[in-house]
C-alpha cells in the first residue's frame, strides 16, 4: 500500500470531486495563486536576495585592492579620496535555475476531513509561493517539460498558465531532462510511485551533479490509517477497489510498508546528497515554504516538522 494511495468508499466522492477540480484547473488556479502570493508576501519581509560579489551590473560595495589583482580592477575615483586603493565590486547576478515540480497526478487530488488542502492544492500553492520568493531573490525558475526557466516578476502567472495549458499526461514524477550542475530541483509529490521509478528519476536528475529536495506531501489519513470495520478502498489512479472486512487489522502492515518505502527514498536521497522531507497537509503551507527557501539560502540547513 505504500505504492498506492488507498482511501475509503466514504471518501470516494471527495476524491472524484477533487480529481474533477484538478482536471479543470481554470476554476481553482486563481484561488491557489492568490493564496500563494499571500503566503509569499507574509514571509518575504526580511528576506533578501543572494547579495554576493561577482559578475553583474549593479554596484554592491567597495573593497580594498589586493596585491596581485589586475590593475584595471582599481576604481581610481574612489581610491583618490584617501591613501588606499579600492576595487568596485558588482552584485552577483549569475542566477542559476531552480526547477520546481508539483505532482499533479490523480492521487494528489485526495483530501480527508483533517487536511487544510488537497495534496494537489498544497503542492501548487507552495510551488507558486516558492517561485515568487526565488525570483524576488534574483533566481530563475522553471517547470520541467512545462515552462522554460524565467526570472520574470510575473513568474507565478506564467507558471499557472503553463500548467493550465499543459496537455501532457499528469505524471507523478518529473519528466526526463538534463539540469545543469548548478541547478537545484524541488519535487513536491506524494511519492507513492514504485521505488524503481523514484530511483530512475533521481539518477537522471542528479547525473550532472545538480542538487535537490524531495518533499513527500501526505494527507493525515495516509499517515495514520484511521479506519476500522468493513471498508472499500479505492486506488485513485485506476488500480481498482479493495474491500477490507476488518480494516483495523491492516493498519500495522500498512504503516510498516509506508515506513519501509519512505526509508528507501531517504536512503537514496542521502546517498546522492539530496534532502528528503515529509509534509502533512494539516500543517501550514508557510512552514514548508520557509524550509525550502531556507534550505536554498543557508546551504540547505535545517528541517521542518516531523521527518520520515
Amino acid at each position: 500500500m505504500a505504492e498506492a494511495s488507498l482511501h475509503t468508499a466514504g471518501e470516494i466522492e471527495a476524491v472524484r470531486r477533487a480529481d474533477g477540480e484538478s482536471r479543470s484547473l481554470a476554476a481553482s488556479l486563481p484561488r491557489l495563486v492568490l493564496e500563494a502570493r499571500r503566503i509569499a508576501n507574509n514571509v518575504i519581509h526580511g528576506l533578501h536576495g543572494r547579495r554576493r560579489a561577482g559578475a553583474g551590473e549593479s554596484f554592491w560595495q567597495y573593497r580594498r585592492f589586493t596585491s596581485g589583482e589586475p590593475a584595471q580592477n582599481i576604481d581610481w575615483r574612489r581610491s583618490g579620496r584617501d591613501d588606499h586603493l579600492y576595487v568596485r565590486e558588482q552584485e552577483w547576478e549569475a542566477a542559476h535555475t531552480v526547477w520546481l515540480w508539483p505532482d499533479r497526478s490523480a492521487s494528489m487530488a485526495f483530501a480527508s476531513k483533517k487536511s487544510r488542502d488537497s495534496k494537489l492544492e498544497r503542492a501548487l500553492i507552495v510551488a507558486f509561493a516558492l517561485a515568487e520568493l526565488l525570483v524576488e531573490g534574483g533566481e530563475r525558475v522553471g517547470v520541467p517539460g512545462i515552462m522554460h526557466p524565467t526570472g520574470s516578476r510575473s513568474v507565478v502567472d506564467k507558471m499557472a498558465q503553463a500548467i493550465l495549458h499543459d496537455t501532457t499526461a499528469r505524471a507523478s514524477l518529473p519528466p526526463s531532462f538534463v539540469p545543469s550542475s548548478l541547478s537545484e530541483i524541488v519535487v513536491l509529490s506524494d511519492f507513492w510511485s514504485p521505488m524503481s521509478e523514484v530511483q530512475t528519476t533521481l539518477a537522471g536528475l542528479s547525473s550532472t551533479g545538480a542538487h535537490g529536495t524531495l518533499v513527500q506531501i501526505v494527507d493525515p489519513a495516509e499517515e495514520t490509517f484511521p479506519y476500522s470495520g468493513r471498508i472499500d478502498f479505492i486506488e485513485p489512479e485506476g488500480a481498482g477497489t479493495i474491500t477490507a472486512g476488518r480494516a483495523e487489522t491492516w493498519a500495522t502492515d500498512y504503516l510498516a510498508r509506508v515506513a519501509r518505502h519512505r526509508d528507501e527514498i531517504r536512503d537514496e536521497t542521502r546517498r546522492l546528497g539530496w534532502l528528503f522531507s515529509v509534509h502533512n497537509t494539516d500543517r501550514s503551507a508557510a512552514e514548508l515554504l520557509l524550509f525550502l527557501h531556507g534550505g536554498m539560502t543557508v546551504n540547505k540547513g535545517g528541517q521542518i516538522g516531523r521527518h520520515a
